[in-house]
C-alpha cells in the first residue's frame, strides 16, 4: 500500500512540474485571460500533500534515565484541502487567506527502549503515531513578478492559526502517552507560479513552515511523554490551486 502511495505522489509531482512547460509551449502564441489580474477579487480550490515531522526537545532529566535509550521524529505524508481566496493589493501584492483549510497528517515518533514491555506490546523499537485533523487559518502577503506570456512569478510569506481537532491533551485516557495542545501557531514561505490557461489559472506551489508553541502537554508520570519537552510542527508540501 506504501508503494503504491509512493508512485501516486512521484507521478502527481512530475505531472505538476511538466505541466507548465508543456502548456506554456501550447499556449506561448496568444494571452488568455488578459483581464484575470484585474478583478477585486480571486478564489481557488487548493488540493495538496505534505510531508511533516515534529520538531522536539529532550527533557532535562533524559540522560539520568536508563529506560529509553534514544527517541527520533518520523516523517509522514499528509493530505491538503483548502478554499483560496486572493484580494489584489497593487499590481504586484496580494493578500491571501483560506477560510476553509483542512490538513490531514500523521506523526510519530520512534522509541529505542532498554527494557520494552512485551506483554504491554512494546518491542526494543516503539513507534507511537499521533493523527492530526488541523483546520488551519493562514494570513498570507504574496508578492509577484511581471506577468510573462501566460506565466507568472510569486513568493509568499505569512502567519497561520491552526486548531488540531484530533488532539488528545484534554482526554482522560491513560492510553495516550503523547498528549498534544490543540492551539498551534507559527509561520510559512513558499513560491510559486501561475499558468493562465483559457479556462481557469493553474498554481504551482511549495510551502514550508515553522509551528511556533510547545504543542506537548508532558506527563511526568509516563516514559513516553516524560522523556521529551517541547513540540514543535514542521511541515513541507506541495499543492496546485485552480482558480
Amino acid at each position: 500500500m506504501q508503494y503504491l502511495l509512493r508512485r501516486k505522489i512521484t507521478s502527481f509531482i512530475i505531472f505538476s512540474l511538466l505541466a507548465p512547460v508543456v502548456g506554456l509551449s501550447q499556449l506561448r502564441s496568444e494571452l488568455n485571460q488578459p483581464d484575470h489580474d484585474d478583478k477585486p477579487y480571486h478564489f481557488g480550490i487548493n488540493l495538496g500533500f505534505n510531508k511533516s515531522h515534529f520538531s522536539f526537545t529532550n527533557y532535562n532529566t533524559f540522560l539520568q534515565q536508563d529506560s529509553v535509550l534514544a527517541i527520533e521524529s518520523i516523517n509522514s505524508t499528509g493530505l491538503n484541502l483548502g478554499w483560496l481566496v486572493d484580494v489584489p493589493l497593487s499590481e504586484h501584492f496580494d493578500f491571501r487567506t483560506y477560510p476553509l483549510n483542512l490538513t490531514f497528517s500523521e506523526k510519530a515518533f520512534e522509541y529505542t527502549l532498554q527494557y520494552p514491555d512485551i506483554p504491554g506490546g512494546e518491542s526494543k523499537l516503539t513507534i507511537k503515531k499521533v493523527q492530526s485533523i488541523t483546520m488551519s487559518l493562514p494570513l498570507q502577503i504574496k508578492f509577484s513578478s511581471d506577468r510573462i506570456d501566460n506565466m507568472k512569478v510569486y513568493t509568499m510569506a505569512g502567519v497561520k492559526f491552526d486548531y488540531d481537532l484530533a488532539a488528545n491533551a484534554g482526554k482522560n485516557n491513560g492510553e495516550q502517552l503523547i498528549k498534544l495542545n490543540k492551539f498551534d501557531y507559527g509561520v510559512e514561505g513558499a513560491i510559486g507560479f501561475h499558468l493562465y490557461y483559457p479556462y481557469f489559472v493553474l498554481t504551482p506551489e511549495l510551502k514550508v513552515s515553522w509551528g511556533l508553541a510547545n504543542l506537548h502537554s508532558r506527563n511526568p508520570t509516563l516514559k513516553f511523554s516524560s522523556n521529551i519537552d517541547k513540540i514543535n510542527s514542521r511541515m513541507i508540501s506541495f499543492s496546485l490551486t485552480v482558480e
